[in-house]
This record gives structure tokens, sequence and C-alpha cells, in this order.
């Protein structure tokens, strides 16, 4: 019987499999579909408990997310480099090309702050520039397979975080991107050390391609989780997703 079941369920992975091919936004969540057959082996798990391969699926992303957060250590640093060892050029990476990168105009852009932070009022360019600033030479990993070192320098996010007086008992940091693009990410990650907002890079004021006006740097998480052009920020109980997240990327993207 349970044979039957799990000849059942391969031939209903490869059905829906067949389908989620062909919607791009869908084929990240493809990573995991190869391991569905072990899990039945291995569990006895089978499609009846869930209804099809993408409730399993994000079943198996959820467990993943718990589990990468059992283990991340918000004392652990991640390793930094030298000027020498910095990827010249650097590349570029969004959803659409160079030439469309957002132009945001610095005399009139203006941070909100929005969900449990005592004050929200909208901050300048010109404040957050005069906020205490650090740098760091880190290795920007991307979930397509290539990896990149960078300098970026900043606002160590935590400190921002601590003078806006956002509640850190809050579970999610999520992100509004001038782009279109939103994510979000775990409290203890908003809170370590290495975590920056960002405003330059290489030394000279944040680029466009790079994420102007600003970015969120975590060298402790994948490169879909440093979200750029950022224009809002809010800090919330409530699960915001992301635009990668919603289409199937695991959330927590641990490094």
């Amino acid at each position: 019987m349970m044979n039957e079941q799990i000849k059942t369920d391969e031939d209903a992975i490869l059905k829906e499999a067949d389908g989620l091919l062909k919607d791009p936004g869908k084929r990240r969540l493809l990573g995991n579909v190869l391991t569905l057959g072990g899990l039945s082996l291995a569990t006895g798990v089978t499609l009846e408990h869930y209804g099809s391969v993408k409730k399993m699926l994000e079943a198996v992303s959820r467990f993943n997310d718990g589990a990468q957060a059992l283990i991340f250590n918000p004392a652990a640093m991640a390793h930094e480099y030298t000027e020498a060892d910095v990827t010249k050029p650097f590349p570029f990476n969004a959803f659409y090309a160079k030439s469309k990168a957002p132009v945001v105009d610095p005399a009139t852009f203006r941070l909100e702050l929005s969900g449990k932070i005592a004050d929200r009022r909208p901050w300048t360019l010109d404040k957050l520039y005069g906020l205490p600033q650090t740098s760091q030479i880190t290795r920007h990993i991307c979930v397509e397979g290539w990896s990149a070192i960078g300098k970026w320098g900043g606002v160590t996010f935590s400190e921002f975080l601590r003078r806006v007086g956002a509640d850190t008992t809050c579970k999610f940091v999520g992100f509004k991107c001038a782009d279109g693009y939103y994510t979000s990410i775990d409290m203890p990650t908003a809170l370590h050390a290495q975590t920056l907002l960002t405003f330059t890079f290489g030394d000279e004021i944040l680029p466009r391609e790079y994420g102007f006006p600003m970015k969120l740097r975590m060298p402790t998480k994948l490169g879909y989780k440093n979200p750029k052009h950022i224009v809002e920020i809010w800090v919330s109980n409530v699960y915001p997703g992301g635009y990668w997240e919603d289409m199937g990327y695991n959330w927590f993207g641990g490094s």
C-alpha cells in the first residue's frame, strides 16, 4: 500500500512540477522537489497529508526556516576581507536590467517608518548620513550560485533601530523599496553586529545600480535578502513575506 502511494506521489510530483516549470516565478519551488520522494520513503509522509506538491514544498520550506533560525548564532561573525580582495567590477543583479534601476531624488527623499516604532518621523538623507558610520568588506552570496566581495559603509542597523525606538521584541523587520521590491528579516539578524544600513559602496555614495539611496547589507544572508533602494522600514509581529519569498524562496535565507 505504501509503495502504491509513493508511486501515486511520484506521478503527481511530475505533473505538478511540469506546471511549476512553466511559471518562472515558481521555478524556485522546485529546489526541493527532488527530495520529496526521499521524504516519503524516510518518513511515510505522503501527498495526501498536504493535498499538493506546492503545499508540501511550503511545509518543507517552513521547516527549513525554523531549523535555520535555531542554528543561527547572533554572536558569530562572517569573514571580513581586505581592500585587495574586492571584486572589480562588482556584479549588478536585479529582476530588471541595469538601465531600469530606479532614480531617487536625494533632495526630496524621505525614509518612512511604520509599525512597532516609537519615533516614526521620516528621515532625510542628510540626517541618515550624520549617523555614526562604519564599514565592512564582506562576501555577497547569490542564490544563483555566484559570489562577490564588496566594501559597504553605513550605520549599524541595531543602532538605527535603537535611535528610532523600534520594539526589538518583535519578530520581523520589513522593507519596501523604490523598485517595487520588498522583503523581511528576523529580528536576531536585524540586531546582528554586521547588519548595516549602508549609504556607500567603495567609499563613494551608493551608486544607483547598487541600491541608492540605501541598501541593507547582511553578510549572514543570501543576496535576495539584502534589499536595495529602501524607502520604508517597518517592525511587526505579523509575517510580512517578501517578493521572492512569496514565490517560494526560503524566507530565512541564511548564507
